[in-house]
């Protein structure tokens, strides 16, 4: 069966009428036309561009098709000229509306105003709407600057909510410079400098501005200080700590207030960033500040830099001033939950279970919330308190959408089996498996209802009275049909698929999404046509965020193949037979590691698919049966899978097969590992383990790939 029959049920082929809408007497070309396009957009030759046109003068019913691909190719490639001739001849009905885009642009480009203004109305009068249509306005535009600057200026102001950014600013900028409102002209150069750090529209914006300051002198209009804060604040979030603390240093002179305040503490703020953090704080200290939310934010960074130097009575001094005098600001509440993070690695339960309880009770609203209530509801399950199951059932009343969910259900179930209720524990099981069937904690649910104790007992009123209230999460009901705009969406899609311009067809795809399709039927299809395993698990994951809570049964085969692909399955099993490994841990592991995308590479360096790094690869790769290795094989998946498991099996057997302790040691490393097991808890089952670990990352790692492994079980027995 091939993967497109898969979805017969779900999306309809409509391969019918896409060919009636262009006259095409057979299906599109995709396999001879599409590589053809690629090739040349990728690589423009003169050799390239005759197969191309050979193709069209052979295949007259893909003809328009071919024309659309070369057109869009040579109009990227700035062959105005070329791109015109070639479009004029791509006339696709069902989508005129790129054919229309890319012609106006060209057009424009070349600097012809005549034409561009018609082709542009075509695109905005496309049914559905088209995803261009936003940037026909810029083309219209830019024909307009030419002859009429001011015209140019009024049709973009006129239709500036439909312009795409930051482009639509760069275009009204660059007509107001072309109309001499030079005034003008900076505010919306201003616009893009000030609210992106990065990309070309920022780099034209930053020159445009330095020319124009050259040019008006003192008639120059400075940035109003809230955009040169707001770039600032935009280079601290992303890190990029020197640059964020020249600028907040050159801004000083010209705030007032409390935006002058927010100014100095983010000097600091910049040094605790970068990890300065002996210059950060007496810095943050001599700050003299009135009170207000600037204040705050100053007494937040003054616990955070005690937090990294390990002077625990300084953090708590800083939370407790923090609470005393902004009992309601948001630094409050991020000096709270830092200290509470900071007691948490460091094992001391009697510390954080008293921050995390203050940081819910005081910030209910927090989206965080239950996050934090969990921290504390889980310890005292794990203490035994007379209060436990009440802090469970609390979870799960107040905070039914927390991802802590499955766990809190869990957890009270294990709970009343230690009181004695196996029939008020099958309950909370029953109920888990029902709302959340392919949760890390579901898995357990199931093997805790094949006990004779739990399958044997009976209906628990107060368990089925407390389940019935609940409202746990739902998955969205999978569409049966496409409606209109899905179908059409797809079906444009598919041409401009065939037409080699697989971007233009996600494009059109996401639009739908956005607007006026279906989004998982539009994800799927994306999906479906994604050149590789990893996009295609990426697309699903985007539209289909709710999986986890979805039966199996309640989706076609490849929904799922999609959601949990198994590519290299050979090689993949191989490697993990030769190992005396699991296959189905093995496949989950890089399923969270990578994706399945032998290309990945991480911040540390780790790579391929099974993400491991050069050194350690080196270290075990004679073990692994490779000779003569090199760092770049790590990207082939044949050796990324042999090493991987050589790896995962050495773990595995430093700590006596367990597979949770294993694989915390393989996200998190054996020494994180070595420190946790060292504070000396006794975990009743290995579920209290990975519950407990500290970092949220690992924890979440933990329980994924274990999760991943019994779903690959399930899809692929």
């Amino acid at each position: 069966m091939t993967m497109r029959s898969c979805w017969a049920k779900i999306i309809p082929v409509l391969c019918c009428s896409v060919r009636a809408g262009i006259g095409i007497a057979q299906p599109p070309r995709a396999g001879e036309l599409a590589p053809l396009v690629r090739g040349y957009r990728q690589a423009p030759s003169p050799a390239a561009r005759a197969a191309l046109e050979a193709f069209a003068a052979a295949h007259p019913a893909d003809a328009a098709l071919a024309n659309l691909g070369l057109g869009v190719a040579e109009f990227e490639h700035q062959d105005y000229a070329d791109a015109i001739a070639h479009l004029e001849k791509a006339q696709a009905p069902r989508i005129a509306d790129y054919a229309a885009y890319y012609l106006a642009a060209a057009r424009a480009a070349a600097g012809e105003s005549g034409g561009v203004a018609a082709e542009a109305a075509k695109v905005h009068a496309a049914e559905p709407a088209s995803p261009l249509a936003g940037k026909a306005w810029l083309a219209e535009a830019q024909a307009a600057q030419k002859t009429a600057p001011q015209d140019a200026v009024r049709l973009l102001r006129d239709h500036y909510a439909a312009l795409p950014q930051p482009d639509g600013d760069i275009a009204l900028a660059d007509a107001y410079q072309a109309a001499q409102e030079l005034p003008h002209a900076v505010e919306f150069y201003q616009r893009v400098y000030y609210g992106y750090l990065s990309g070309d529209q920022a780099v034209r914006a930053a020159a445009a501005l330095v020319d124009l300051k050259n040019t008006m002198g003192a008639a120059y209009p400075e940035p109003l200080p809230e955009q040169a804060l707001a770039r600032a604040d935009l280079l601290l979030a992303a890190h990029q700590y020197p640059e964020a603390k020249s600028e907040y240093e050159s801004l000083l002179p010209r705030l007032v207030g409390v935006q002058h305040d927010q100014a100095a503490v983010r000097i600091g703020a910049a040094d605790v960033g970068a990890g300065h953090l002996s210059l950060a704080l007496p810095y943050l200290r001599g700050l003299e500040l009135s009170e207000s939310e600037a204040d705050a934010e100053r007494l937040f960074y003054e616990e955070d830099c005690a937090r990294r130097f390990a002077d625990d009575s300084a953090m708590m001094e800083a939370v407790h001033e923090i609470a005393k005098k902004y009992p309601h600001s948001e630094w409050r509440l991020k000096a709270t939950v830092n200290a509470a993070n900071r007691w948490l690695v460091t094992n001391r339960p009697d510390e954080f279970v008293k921050l995390y309880q203050e940081a819910y009770e005081e910030f209910p609203g927090d989206p965080s919330a239950g996050a934090y209530h969990w921290r504390v509801a889980f310890h005292a399950y794990l203490d035994d308190r007379q209060d436990a199951a009440d802090m469970l059932r609390e979870q799960l009343q107040l905070y039914p959408a927390s991802n802590a969910t499955s766990a809190a259900l869990y957890f009270l179930g294990r709970h009343a089996e230690r009181v004695g209720d196996a029939a008020y524990a099958r309950a909370c099981y029953e109920r888990l498996a029902g709302a959340m069937p392919n949760s890390f904690y579901t898995m357990l649910a199931r093997d805790r209802l094949r006990e004779p104790a739990i399958a044997a007992a009976g209906a628990s009123e107060d368990a089925a009275r407390f389940l019935k209230e609940l409202k746990l999460p739902e998955p969205a009901p999978l569409p049966s049909h496409e409606t209109p705009p899905t179908a059409m969406r797809i079906e444009r899609s598919r041409l401009l698929r065939a037409a080699g311009l697989p971007d233009l067809a996600d494009g059109e795809l996401r639009f739908g999404i956005r607007t006026d399709g279906q989004p998982v039927l539009l994800g799927m299809e994306m999906a479906e046509q994604a050149d590789a395993p990893y996009l295609a698990l990426r697309d699903m994951k985007a539209v289909a965020g709710d999986y986890l809570l979805r039966p199996i049964a309640d989706a076609p085969r490849r929904y799922w193949e999609m959601l949990y692909p198994l590519p290299w399955r050979g090689d993949l099993g191989a490697g993990a037979r030769a190992r005396g490994l699991d296959p189905y841990l093995f496949a989950g592991l890089i399923r969270q590691e990578s994706e399945f995308n032998p290309g990945a590479r991480s911040h540390a360096d780790a790579r391929g698919l099974t993400q491991v790094q050069p050194e350690t690869a080196r270290g075990i790769a004679r073990r692994a049966g490779l000779v003569r290795f090199s760092p770049q094989q790590l990207y082939q998946p044949k050796v990324s899978l042999k090493i991987g498991a050589a790896v995962l099996k050495s773990m595995l057997d430093q700590h006596g097969g367990d597979v949770p302790e294993t694989l915390a040691a393989y996200n998190a490393g054996p020494n994180r590992l070595a420190q946790w097991l060292a504070w000396g808890n006794r975990y009743r089952e290995p579920a209290e383990f990975i519950e407990s670990i500290p970092f949220s990352e690992t924890r979440d790692y933990v329980q994924a790939v274990m999760r991943n492994a019994e779903m690959y079980r399930r899809l692929y027995p």
